[in-house]
């Protein structure tokens, strides 16, 4: 073979090679890594823009597609201990032209955390609404959506500040009694009565507790390597004291029925959605909500657990939208008789 043939070969192979080593690299040493440019390069390629808004010296972080227009803008309140990136799932199947707003709740990824913060759901609700009124979203009424905690913030929200939103989707809501305990809320109760409170399901600190996790919040069994595990792991380790303080604040007596005691106020047509193999959140709590909110739409999705944004995102986003339409149709109608 011609010398000059060889080295282009040699060379080609080489350019090949180094990303290839650099990505095992990453997956085998830092997973963690992995996951983050995972996250990096879905945000770029749905068009997802990340900002900062400041409220005094308290600094938000949130991520945004769209301009607002004639139809409301989106804004989304994520889950214990998530960020702004786990609505990208859902993000993927909404339309362009759509304004969508997801913030980092309090404390959360690139979200002020500070000690002398109020983490109850009335103190992050009010912390949301100065997010809301940084960036203006609310000069007209927005659609806002909430899943697990932060659907029990979206509810207290709507409650709270009536006059910001139009309308309103809860998927698996905190902050309601349930007539059934959860597989979740009876693993509480055995750590609890063996003092074990430290230890606690949704704070996992080994691959083997995120695969525990995983599988109480999902119904739809991912097959997940363990280098991922590891990695979704080393993600959340600094933050798990932080975690553990957010969790026993939000399970205290304060907030632990925080959406119960204001759904009764909340007037903006409000859909709910929840997983029926919910084992987080027992699926009982739809009903609840369906008797005291007068315009309420329940959708049950079946074989499908608590992670309703990771396990269907397609349904999910269609529902939204499709209650969207619904309801811009019944405002045409009532404008024209």
């Amino acid at each position: 073979m011609d010398l000059d043939v060889l080295n282009m070969f040699v060379i080609a192979g080489g350019t090949l090679a180094i990303p290839i080593l650099a990505f095992v690299a990453s997956f085998l040493l830092w997973p963690s890594a992995l996951i983050r440019i995972y996250y990096w390069y879905w945000r770029r390629a749905l068009g997802m823009q990340v900002r900062y808004a400041n409220y005094d010296d308290y600094q938000f972080c949130y991520s945004y597609r769209g301009r607002p227009g004639y139809r409301p803008s989106i804004l989304m309140l994520h889950g214990f201990s998530a960020h702004k990136d786990m609505w990208l799932s859902i993000v993927k199947f909404l339309p362009k032209n759509l304004h969508l707003v997801c913030v980092d709740m309090p404390g959360h990824e690139g979200t002020t955390r500070s000690d002398l913060d109020d983490y109850s759901i009335i103190g992050q609700a009010k912390r949301i609404h100065q997010f809301v009124e940084c960036i203006k979203l609310n000069r007209r009424p927005f659609h806002l959506v909430g899943t697990s905690m932060g659907g029990n913030v979206a509810g207290v929200y709507a409650a709270q500040y009536p006059e910001d939103i139009c309308s309103l989707t809860l998927i698996c809501p905190a902050g309601l009694p349930s007539t059934t305990d959860s597989k979740f809320i009876k693993q509480l109760r055995e750590l609890q009565e063996s003092e074990r409170i430290d230890r606690i399901p949704l704070i996992p600190s080994t691959p083997e507790e995120m695969a525990d996790m995983l599988k109480l919040c999902s119904y739809v069994r991912f097959k997940v390597p363990q280098q991922i595990l590891q990695g979704l792991v080393d993600v959340r380790i600094p933050h798990n004291d932080f975690y553990r303080k957010l969790f026993l604040e939000i399970v205290d007596e304060k907030s632990r029925h925080s959406l119960h005691e204001n759904m009764s106020k909340i007037r903006a047509p409000t859909q709910v959605i929840w997983g029926k193999q919910d084992q987080v959140l027992d699926v009982s709590g739809a009903s609840v909500l369906a008797s005291a909110i007068p315009d309420c739409h329940v959708y049950i999705l079946e074989n499908c657990g608590h992670s309703v944004v990771v396990e269907r995102p397609r349904k999910t986003a269609n529902l939204i939208l499709e209650f969207l339409a619904l309801l811009y149709s019944m405002d045409n109608n009532k404008k024209q008789a």
